[in-house]
């Protein structure tokens, strides 16, 4: 159990929730863990919850603090609501600054910024760690590509601008991919990003993790009140889920691409665990993505910092951190949007 940014966050599966006065009560095991007054929250997330009493259920409406649910995988189940909140506004709004281009031009530059720190970062890790074994020039060249791309993501006027810089971005970043792999490299190599079918064993692990990611930063948009299919970089397409594909863009690198590559260079995963379809699109077999998952599952039970709030988080929660501060954001509470920063 974790309050972050007035949100608690239950993430022990045998946690209850119940009432008692004004206040929020967690139990595990019949033993009160957690209590926190009513109104110092303004919403309560539950992962793989045990349970949750009508009563508290019925204090939180009358407060106005929304309770989500979601499964241990990270599928937005439901949510529990008063019958006066925030949401039709803050949506509202969400819906008129996608409208705008100005206002979305400057989100979204936000988001690259991102993209270029945390790629960068996980370059220098490599470098830092293993400069012995690795292609430094390459890899010195790729970080100062990306970092002089940063005055021209600010000095972006227009949003088809800024998609040509992150795609050259993109592009920088993956030609040093292949010196991020330490072991396994017969098999496991990046000549281009393919996807829609995955054409090496390597996109194949990348599109799964991103499918993933994708996925539980849309179910924390759900968790927020925010729309995930309107977005203010990805444009609107339909079925797109475009606000959730903006806000991965900053943690591809490390929460995706870094944890992808840990199971290869710790051989969980070998050339073994993938089959190759008729149309040349690579696979992978039922029980890989099974051990993907358990590991994926085990990943976000680690403990990080958070940048700006500075608190100690899950690493699962990281998306959900986010979608709280964009929706403070969008109600005016900060004034920009702040990107998840590697530290």
């Amino acid at each position: 159990m974790r309050k972050l940014l007035n949100t608690l966050y239950i993430t022990n599966p045998n946690a209850y929730l119940s009432k008692d006065g004004e206040n929020i009560v967690v139990k595990v095991d019949e033993e009160e863990t957690v209590r926190r007054p009513i109104h110092i929250l303004e919403s309560i997330i539950c992962f793989n919850y045990n349970g949750m009493s009508p009563a508290l259920m019925k204090l939180c409406a009358d407060h106005g603090v929304t309770v989500s649910f979601v499964n241990q995988f990270g599928t937005f189940l439901g949510r529990v609501q008063g019958e006066v909140n925030g949401n039709v506004l803050l949506r509202r709004t969400q819906y008129r600054i996608a409208d705008n281009a100005d206002k979305s031009l400057e989100i979204s530059r936000n988001f690259i910024i991102g993209k270029v720190v945390n790629g960068r970062k996980i370059i220098n890790r490599a470098l830092r760690d293993h400069s012995a074994v690795v292609n430094n020039e390459l890899l010195l060249e790729v970080q100062d590509k990306m970092l002089n791309s940063i005055d021209k993501i600010k000095n972006s006027s227009t949003a088809d601008e800024l998609r040509g810089i992150e795609g050259e971005i993109a592009k920088t970043y993956f030609q040093g991919i292949n010196e991020l792999v330490l072991q396994q490299k017969e098999s496991f190599f990046f000549i281009e990003r393919s996807r829609r079918p995955p054409r090496d064993n390597l996109n194949a692990l990348m599109s799964y993790a991103y499918t993933l990611l994708t996925h539980e930063m849309e179910s924390a948009l759900e968790t927020v009140g925010l729309d995930p299919y309107v977005g203010f970089f990805h444009t609107d397409r339909p079925g797109r889920v475009s606000l959730a594909l903006d806000m991965i863009e900053e943690l591809r690198a490390y929460m995706a691409d870094r944890f992808v590559i840990s199971l290869i260079n710790m051989k969980q995963i070998s050339a073994e665990d993938f089959v190759i379809k008729e149309n040349g699109g690579i696979l992978m077999k039922d029980e890989t993505r099974k051990i993907f998952l358990s590991a994926w599952q085990k990943r976000k039970q680690e403990i990080v910092e958070h940048p700006f709030s500075h608190e100690k988080i899950e690493f699962g929660l990281i998306p959900y951190v986010q979608a709280c501060l964009m929706a403070r954001f969008i109600r005016g509470d900060l004034e920009e949007y702040p990107p998840f920063f590697v530290s």
